[in-house]
């Protein structure tokens, strides 16, 4: 994957999305990512580190390896980590690992797979540099699981666009639906997925602000200038879709979204 393949850019913007995502998500995603100690981990696809900080958090004696195409991600990411001992981070491509076979026990993977062109590629390097009976956690979301009420044409115009221009770029932002089909055909077995569903409404003022607006509605507001771009909607469309959006936010709103998480064993 180039730098020019992620959808949601490299602003600043995008590095505060990735922390409320991390921040709001992590019981729900990561209550289970759990290793031995001792475990050699490599983590593909770190970004700024928003997961690699719970990854760590929650396996204190694991060893992580966190790799990423960005430099400039991952400075950010060694930032955000300080003096934790327990995580090496490398610029690296996920299509060209600088590891020896069968190196690792575990490969983590969360939010990449959706920016690749080649994702059965991606998870086949993956399987190589596992050893044997090492086992693999992918997690994705899947933009065509949400919905809201009240939800308007425009509101749903606005999301598919995400799913579009994500299209345009040569990612899938409705791969967690694939995740069984892509892990059993890169040779993994005892794959087994999990629907992690994030339900939110006026009850629930966290997840209003931590997931339906500074998540999800920020991350179909960062993707404005290449919808426009690119015809796919036009301004005043585009405007009302969002305000839409703002709209089911609102104490008699709600926002519903799927992420899925596989595991599976080399």
């Amino acid at each position: 994957m180039t730098e020019s393949r992620y959808v949601h850019g490299y602003t600043s913007r995008e590095c505060d999305r990735l922390t409320n995502q991390a921040n709001a998500l992590s019981e729900l995603l990561h209550h289970d990512t759990v290793f031995a100690p001792g475990t050699l981990v490599l983590e593909c696809g770190c970004g700024t580190g928003a997961q690699t900080v719970f990854l760590a958090s929650r396996n204190p004696g694991a060893q992580i390896v966190s790799i990423d195409i960005s430099a400039t991600s991952l400075e950010q990411a060694r930032l955000r980590m300080g003096a934790a001992q327990s995580v090496e981070f490398l610029e690296a491509n996920i299509f060209e690992l600088p590891f020896d076979d069968e190196h690792f026990d575990h490969v983590f993977l969360c939010f990449i797979l959706e920016h690749l062109a080649a994702p059965a590629t991606a998870l086949s390097a993956a399987r190589r540099v596992l050893r044997r009976d090492g086992t693999i956690t992918v997690i994705e979301g899947d933009h065509g699981s949400w919905y809201c009420y009240p939800q308007t044409k425009e509101s749903s115009r606005v999301v598919q666009c995400l799913v579009d221009v994500q299209a345009r770029l040569g990612g899938d932002g409705l791969i967690g639906r694939r995740l069984y089909p892509l892990l059993a055909s890169a040779g993994f077995r005892e794959v087994q997925v999990s629907p992690r569903m994030v339900y939110v409404d006026g009850s629930r003022p966290d997840l209003v602000k931590g997931f339906s607006r500074d998540t999800f509605i920020a991350m179909v507001e960062g993707i404005h200038d290449r919808a426009i771009s690119l015809g796919l909607i036009d301004q005043r469309t585009w405007d009302k879709g969002i305000a839409d959006l703002y709209r089911a936010t609102e104490p008699d709103g709600t926002f519903c979204y799927s992420f899925f998480k596989a595991k599976g064993t080399r």
